[in-house]
């Protein structure tokens, strides 16, 4: 019988498996590159942001009762022209002449702030703000400022029919701010001294000087009283929670009442010869 014959085949070598190149050394480096080129963008944006973005935050953070308008610079360095104003949809406003100019600097406890306005300041105001566990502290340097008081008339009523004259001078110590579980605390003390006021109710100029000041404490205390002048003004207040509660007596010497009358029917209701002033 016809055999096929037997092939022999010599199994083959198997060859060494190699492999597929990983993708990482070839991607990592364009990743590297494209994370630097971002996180430089981002850091240069932050660096040079434009001013306007602060006066956005600080028109709506202060209900737009404050206004930082003509904006130069950046968030971190940078001037503007300061006005106070009735807030949303008043038609009331008042500028300080000049501007007012920044600077901010973060630091490892929070963020320091000086301020300075052309028209009012001799030294800028330095200020320091630093995040505390549910709140944040705000501290103001010792300070001493004097401000035009035709100023306030852009705040609206009553100060729009008021009109004040005079100087306002303002100096502070150990003034501080502290939100803390939903409530504000306030320490140290500021004193505003209204010299030389004038009102365009009354035809008596000047009426006269004034002083409120301000103590922080347990309970925030607000009291004023009278340097000189016709117009006697006092009164004593204080925050319970975030509202204020204020008595007050507006009176004239007997001689002057006539030309103060008028003043006295806007500052507080009329009980005879004074005023009595309340507020809360």
């Amino acid at each position: 019988m016809f055999r096929r014959p037997t092939i022999l085949r010599t199994p083959a070598r198997s060859r060494p498996r190699t492999s597929a190149p990983s993708a990482l050394p070839l991607t990592a480096p364009w990743s590297w590159a494209w994370s630097g080129a971002l996180l430089g963008l981002a850091v240069a944006l932050l660096l040079n942001a434009p001013a306007r973005w602060l006066t956005v935050a600080v028109q709506q953070g202060l209900q737009e009762r404050v206004l930082l308008s003509d904006a130069r610079g950046t968030v971190w360095n940078g001037s503007a022209r300061l006005t106070l104003t009735g807030g949303a949809g008043s038609i009331d406003a008042a500028t300080l002449p000049g501007r007012l100019t920044w600077q901010l600097r973060p630091n490892w406890l929070g963020l320091a702030a000086e301020l300075s306005a052309d028209c009012c300041m001799q030294q800028p105001w330095r200020l320091s703000l630093q995040p505390r566990w549910g709140g944040a502290r705000l501290a103001l340097a010792d300070s001493q400022s004097q401000w035009p008081a035709q100023w306030l008339t852009g705040l609206g009523t009553p100060w729009n029919t008021v009109q004040p004259e005079g100087l306002l001078s303002l100096s502070t110590h150990g003034l501080a701010a502290e939100w803390a579980a939903g409530r504000l605390l306030l320490s140290g003390r500021a004193q505003l001294d209204a010299l030389h006021m004038s009102s365009r109710l009354s035809t008596l100029k000047p009426m006269g000087s004034y002083r409120v000041t301000l103590s922080g404490g347990a309970t925030s205390t607000l009291g004023l009283s009278t340097l000189e002048g016709a117009l006697q003004l006092s009164g004593t207040g204080q925050w319970v929670g975030a509202r204020l509660r204020f008595d007050g007596i507006a009176s004239a010497t007997p001689e002057r009442l006539d030309a103060l009358s008028n003043l006295l029917n806007i500052i507080g209701r009329r009980d005879g010869a004074r005023a009595i002033i309340k507020v809360g």
